[in-house]
């Protein structure tokens, strides 16, 4: 399966699966009525914006979250786990592990707020713990591709070098 994530063509295909979805959030939050429950910290807070928010706004937030919120994890979270294993080298086993649990996190997330947007807020609480978890693997994940386009372009040198 990595070794599917890590070809050019999927890496594109991710990456304008991310851009597209990260662009239509914006049609969500209009039509949620605020800010969406991703970006709300904490279990509390989480259930002061749904105590706000009118049925039909729930219905949207709801719908965005299972379709737009479950591919977003999937295809951010693949195009990290392709990058990190197509240039980290043998460290690409250690690296690639806050990319894929990132995604796990996130699609745990959303189902805790789609629950609770569905009407059973009795597991939201759990975003107190999701939400900064996922925002730390995601930076984590984004901190391990950096770290691997480093040492991608560190054996490009290596070996294109010549030798003495």
């Amino acid at each position: 399966m990595l070794n599917l994530l890590s070809r050019t063509w999927v890496m594109v295909g991710m990456f304008v699966a991310m851009m597209a979805i990260g662009y239509s959030f914006s049609f969500v939050q209009t039509a949620a009525g605020g800010p969406l429950l991703d970006m709300i910290g904490t279990g509390a807070e989480a259930k002061a914006r749904l105590a706000e928010m009118s049925a039909d706004q729930k219905t949207a937030h709801f719908w965005g979250t299972v379709l737009n919120d479950t591919a977003y994890p999937l295809a951010y979270g693949g195009l990290f786990a392709g990058l990190i294993w197509r240039l980290a080298g043998t460290l690409r086993r250690w690296l690639v592990i806050p990319a894929l649990a990132v995604i796990v996190a996130d699609l745990a997330e959303n189902t805790t707020q789609a629950m609770a947007l569905a009407g059973n807020e009795s597991l939201i609480g759990l975003k107190d713990v999701l939400t900064p978890l996922k925002f730390g693997l995601f930076f984590l994940a984004a901190i391990m591709v950096l770290i691997s386009v480093g040492l991608g372009i560190a054996r490009r040198m290596k070996k294109a070098a010549p030798e003495a």
